[in-house]
């Protein structure tokens, strides 16, 4: 399977799927969020997905309601405007690394296979891991090491990746493991260096950036009462949705009238963010951090 999505049924509830309404599913990986909606959606219905990933190119629907469009999602409001929609009624994301994106070595996002130092999204863009690992000065590693992945020795870290390219580049995912591995604490291995992965797959792919370029887009995308619903799954990106949908803004400032009144265009629905059940965590490990939120945009005034 490509990808096994999570939390599929709260979060295709939490779009309110109208028959004859207009949505996205930025993130369409395998396809299982976009199956669900279309199932919901009647002839007139329309669903656009996006995916910069060659692979998902193999798993577009065959729906004539379905349009696949290749593209950063941080183009969402382009290309809708591209086919002529002018607002939508609902936009899911699916953040993060797909199932299958890990489960192929060369790849370079999974710590449990030899691969190239690689963790683009998109295979067109230029700079890799490799790039980072051996080009970024010690101070810039370790800015991203603590800012993407909380890592509490990053300068450390910082200082062995530095002072082994001086030898020979350091290439594949081993041969990094193998630098910071006297910085791995005994029965935390696998956890310091899932944390160092997923800092330079944000830094590689512009992540945070892109998720805040996407946001911004969504009061305009999306119309008067209709569904933003994002999944998570790590802090930076939780914190980042949390603080959008509660003031319109990535720094969770919330701006208020003279009167009082909040000026933030979205109604949180979901208060606290929905988690995955015990059932599916264990059928999917994958689903274990993930956090769904929905937001309703307000009427405008």
């Amino acid at each position: 399977m490509y990808h096994k999505p999570v939390l599929l049924h709260e979060s295709v509830e939490g779009l309110q799927v109208q028959p004859d309404g207009l949505y996205a599913d930025v993130t369409f990986g395998g396809g299982g969020h976009s199956s669900a909606i279309l199932e919901l959606l009647g002839t007139n219905g329309k669903l656009f997905g996006f995916d910069q990933d060659e692979d998902a190119k193999a798993n577009v629907i065959n729906d004539p309601r379905f349009v696949f469009i290749p593209q950063n999602f941080q183009f969402l409001k382009n290309f809708v405007r591209l086919y002529g929609v002018r607002q939508l009624d609902g936009v899911l994301a699916d953040l993060g690394v797909s199932s299958h994106q890990f489960d192929v070595p060369d790849k370079g996002f999974s710590t449990r296979f030899d691969g190239r130092l690689d963790m683009r999204m998109d295979q067109q863009q230029e700079i890799t891991a490799e790039t980072i690992v051996n080009t970024f000065d010690q101070q810039e590693l370790t800015d991203i090491f603590r800012k993407y992945g909380e890592l509490q020795q990053a300068w450390q870290m910082a200082g062995a990746v530095v002072a082994s390219r001086q030898n020979a580049p350091i290439r594949t995912t081993n041969e990094l493991k193998q630098v910071v591995a006297p910085f791995l604490a005994r029965n935390r291995e696998n956890k310091v260096l899932a944390q160092l992965f997923q800092a330079l797959r944000i830094e590689v792919n512009q992540e945070m950036q892109v998720l805040e370029k996407f946001l911004d887009q969504c009061a305009d995308v999306i119309k008067p009462g209709g569904r933003l619903v994002v999944i998570s799954y790590h802090s930076l990106e939780d914190r980042l949705v949390k603080n959008f949908m509660r003031a319109g803004k990535a720094s969770g400032v919330v701006e208020k009238d003279f009167y009082g009144r909040k000026l933030s265009p979205w109604e949180v629905i979901s208060r606290k963010p929905i988690l995955a059940t015990a059932d599916e965590v264990k059928e999917n490990s994958r689903a274990r951090s993930a956090k769904l939120r929905i937001a309703q945009r307000k009427a405008d005034d």
